[in-house]
């Protein structure tokens, strides 16, 4: 049992439903590559193959949601909600194709006799992931991989698998299926904006909320905050009083304010209020709602009030919906006094 109480395996097509949401929405048809990447193939055919690898995610995503479950088998003692064999195996079985394989002269094949044998992967899984990706589109022999659908996604699957395996700076952690998010900007030679990341992260709410969530993230840059992208456990995007020579990772504890997609809460926003005492005649005026979550606090739920754990620790969660918009106001007031007391 995890340290945070019993786990509890979300359905395979939630997972899926989740996992697909984090897609980015739009990749761009002109950028800049790392020089490691442009000996795979010509430039522009290679960001014409990542857009189609995306759109390859998208069927197998599709895929997963209708037909997972006779795929992706629980497993009996998960370490978090999407732990599912399968996803790690199928993940494992694209990059060495990809990464390994050798396109063939005009690009419509993967040459794959040569892919070394992947020990994490016992061959009833393998077998199992093979069908599946024959379901979304894929033909398979002994010699080689293709995808008649839309040759061009097999430059693309060999552009990100290589970025999977020699361009990215974090640890390749077991249920961070990096290749599975088509993350298009570790191919980028260039440096990539921020709000850009927001923006897809956002993508799949109502306008109205992204809107919202927009100008906050710009209120807050503006009054000198750092806002970082980080994977640990939950998506996030948090935001920090940036310290010097500290990195992202040990920053995480020091966050005021959080925007978090978890397969737990969906959207959100954390607020790790710590200075409430401060501006308590402030918080007197809010909301009855607002107020109440404010007063209650967060923490340790099992510590705080004696209830199974659900992640009070991460800080005072808003949902980002419609109600979200009728505190919007309030929040900022909320955040103004957090930051600036």
């Amino acid at each position: 049992m995890s340290t945070h109480g019993e786990i509890i395996l979300k359905p395979i097509n939630e997972v899926a439903a989740y996992k697909k949401n984090l897609l980015p929405p739009n990749i761009p048809e002109k950028y800049p590559l790392k020089p490691e990447i442009t000996d795979i193939a010509d430039e522009e055919k290679i960001r014409k193959g990542v857009i189609a690898f995306k759109d390859f995610l998208h069927t197998f995503f599709g895929h997963l949601i209708t037909d997972g479950h006779m795929y992706a088998k629980p497993t009996k003692k998960p370490t978090g909600m999407s732990d599912y064999p399968f996803l790690n195996y199928i993940t494992n079985l694209l990059v060495d194709i990809g990464y390994h394989g050798k396109l063939s002269e005009n690009g419509d094949a993967l040459l794959i006799s040569d892919i070394p044998k992947n020990p994490k992967i016992p061959a009833s899984a393998k077998n199992e992931c093979l069908k599946f990706l024959t379901l979304c589109g894929f033909v398979f022999t002994e010699q080689e991989a293709t995808y008649p659908n839309n040759p061009l996604l097999l430059t693309g699957l060999k552009a990100m698998a290589t970025a999977d395996m020699e361009l990215r700076t974090e640890r390749r952690y077991w249920n961070d299926h990096n290749l599975l998010r088509c993350d298009y900007r570790l191919i980028k030679s260039d440096p990539t904006d921020i709000l850009d990341i927001l923006k897809d992260f956002i993508h799949p709410l109502p306008q109205k909320i992204q809107s919202f969530a927009l100008k906050l993230h710009q209120r807050y840059t503006a009054m000198g905050l750092t806002c970082i992208l980080t994977k640990l456990g939950d998506d996030s995007l948090f935001y920090v009083k940036k310290p010097k020579n500290v990195p992202p990772r040990d920053m995480y504890a020091q966050r005021i304010w959080e925007f978090s997609y978890s397969l737990r809460h969906g959207y959100c926003i954390f607020v790790r209020a710590k200075k409430t005492k401060k501006y308590a005649e402030i918080i007197e005026k809010f909301p009855a709602y607002l107020k109440e979550k404010i007063e209650k606090g967060y923490g340790c739920d099992r510590k705080l009030r004696n209830e199974p754990c659900r992640h009070g620790c991460q800080g005072i969660r808003l949902p980002l919906d419609e109600t979200i918009l009728t505190i919007s106001e309030e929040i900022k007031t909320w955040l103004d006094n957090e930051i600036l007391k």
